[in-house]
């Protein structure tokens, strides 16, 4: 089950960072969370509907996806710690490039919550500026 759930972490990461929300989905159990751990603006808890349009979304704001390389997976019972590096372009040209480490907790083969940590200030610089683009956008549509 180990293996299994790395490679359904590896998944997910892999989705949410090209924006393909279907995928993402079928790794999720429905009552999952993701919690941003830190001070900035994109921190605090998302429940599952709010991580699936965050998915849907990067597609949007992240063209290039952010491209992660894995420095470690490490998976003990239900956790899985995952270290990688993002490497993007963003839709406005900027580069966009952060670093991650998060600690998923499964349960039946499903992700329930993951602790996130990176930078909070550089994504508040450069991601919620874009987010609020397309929110703006959707609203005129």
């Amino acid at each position: 089950m180990i293996e299994q759930n790395k490679k359904t972490v590896i998944k997910f990461i892999e989705s949410f960072s090209d924006g393909n929300a279907e995928a993402a989905k079928s790794c999720l159990a429905p009552d999952a969370v993701t919690y941003a751990k830190g001070y900035g603006k994109l921190s605090g808890p998302r429940p599952y509907e709010i991580i699936i349009a965050t998915t849907a979304t990067f597609k949007d704001i992240i063209p290039t996806g952010l491209r992660p390389s894995f420095k470690s997976v490490i998976a003990e019972g239900d956790k899985v710690a995952v270290e990688f590096e993002g490497d993007a372009t963003l839709a406005n040209g900027e580069r966009y490039c952060n670093q991650y480490s998060m600690i998923f907790t499964l349960q039946d083969g499903k992700i329930k919550s993951v602790n996130e940590y990176y930078c909070t200030l550089l994504a508040d610089q450069k991601i919620l500026p874009l987010l609020a683009d397309v929110e703006e956008q959707r609203k005129k549509a």
